[in-house]
């Protein structure tokens, strides 16, 4: 379990660094992108060791509804990151959709993982992404995109998430459990 908070604690320190000492990052430099992605490449590879060789608690596990929820909250989430990138309407509402979705991944997968370990995973991930929006917010004001948000990149968007959203299923039964039930 260790391994696991490490690995959570890591993504977290790299993350806020930025936040909570920009000086300090901005002196780094172009050095400092490299730094960061380092320790997130070691932090991602401490959470997947960590989280496969961690025991405790079981109090729930997927039922058929969690898991049609858990997956419409991924398509949702994936929709979002989409979303962000493309600056589709849903960025006239929120200033974090990147952080949103990462959110609703999060939490779906608590919904179908009711053990310790993915408490500290999920549960550990979940919080960062509501304090990295808290902390983004109060470090600048936000400027709300007014469009123009072409049905096109819309269409795109969604058509996209759900081609991730296979991708990534195949993926996720390959490596790990079967995401969409039955199996």
């Amino acid at each position: 379990m260790l391994i696991l908070i490490l690995g959570v604690a890591l993504w977290w320190a790299a993350h806020l660094y930025k936040r909570v000492a920009p000086a300090s990052r901005a002196g780094m430099g172009e050095a400092g992108k490299g730094m960061v992605t380092g320790l997130l490449v070691l932090s991602i590879i401490l959470m997947v060791i960590g989280y496969r060789g961690a025991e405790g608690a079981f109090f729930w596990g997927p039922n058929p509804a969690f898991v049609g929820i858990n997956n419409l909250l991924v398509l949702v989430s994936i929709y979002l990151f989409a979303a962000s990138g493309m600056k589709t309407r849903v960025t006239a509402y929120t200033r974090h959709p990147m952080l949103w979705g990462f959110a609703l991944w999060a939490g779906a997968h608590l919904l179908v993982n009711g053990d310790t370990p993915s408490f500290v995973l999920f549960g550990g991930l979940l919080a960062w992404s509501l304090v990295e929006m808290v902390v983004i917010n109060r470090a600048s004001p936000w400027v709300r995109p007014t469009g123009p948000f072409p049905a096109r990149k819309e269409a795109m968007a969604a058509v996209g998430a759900v081609i991730v959203m296979i991708v990534i299923g195949l993926i996720h039964g390959w490596i790990g459990p079967w995401p969409f039930g039955g199996a």
